[in-house]
């Protein structure tokens, strides 16, 4: 079974995504998902090949955002897509079936079209206002996860659920009583001035609703 604290890396240059990905790492992270938008595709498999070098001694799982040529390239984990990015079906046949295919959504009927995709997680979200995304879909708020997960446990669905988008931590321990999964986190982790410390309190609260 996956983690259930995934980061989602930060840094407007290379070097920043690594120091912060670096960090995390030494903090006690075990799951990273390299999100680094808008440089090139050269730039972002250059990059990639550093944090895929950087994981070896970590067993960290690592997974990249958008590009499952990437994924396939560095021999990563998986990819994370968004829902206008190309299929979970298409996804698979790049990285490989046995790869981490996780998928974006922000409805239930989003939610429920990525379980008959197949898709290894869904990200839900965002759960409140973030600066991280530059288009951001309607906020889904503690409402908006319990009214998922009740109709996901109706039709007895089960498929790993992670919550997005703008979560501090005070946030986490209502959301994980709703039944998802684990979180997704980017500023809360990158921002924080003992991440070590942070990594072991998510873990407490994370276990605590296996």
């Amino acid at each position: 079974m996956n983690d259930k604290i995934q980061y989602i890396s930060q840094g407007e240059t290379a070097a920043e995504q690594m120091l912060n990905i670096e960090k995390v790492l030494d903090a006690g992270g075990k799951w990273i998902q390299l999100r680094y938008k808008n440089p090139s595709q050269t730039e972002v498999l250059k990059l990639a090949i550093q944090v895929k070098k950087a994981i070896e001694s970590y067993g960290c799982t690592f997974i990249i955002n958008d590009s499952p040529a990437i994924a396939k390239e560095v021999d990563a984990d998986g990819v994370h897509l968004g829902f206008s990015d190309m299929s979970i079906s298409a996804a698979k046949i790049i990285v490989g079936a046995d790869k981490i295919v996780g998928g974006t959504a922000n409805t239930f009927d989003d939610v429920l079209q990525r379980s008959q995709e197949n898709c290894s997680y869904v990200g839900l979200g965002p759960y409140a206002f973030t600066t991280t995304k530059k288009h951001l879909s309607p906020i889904l708020s503690l409402a908006g996860y319990k009214n998922t997960m009740n109709k996901l446990r109706e039709l007895n669905i089960e498929i790993p659920i992670y919550a997005i988008g703008g979560i501090h931590l005070t946030d986490i321990k209502s959301i994980l009583e709703t039944g998802i999964y684990g979180i997704a986190l980017s500023g809360a982790i990158t921002r924080h001035d003992n991440q070590r410390e942070l990594y072991n309190q998510l873990y407490q609260l994370c276990n605590h609703y296996k």
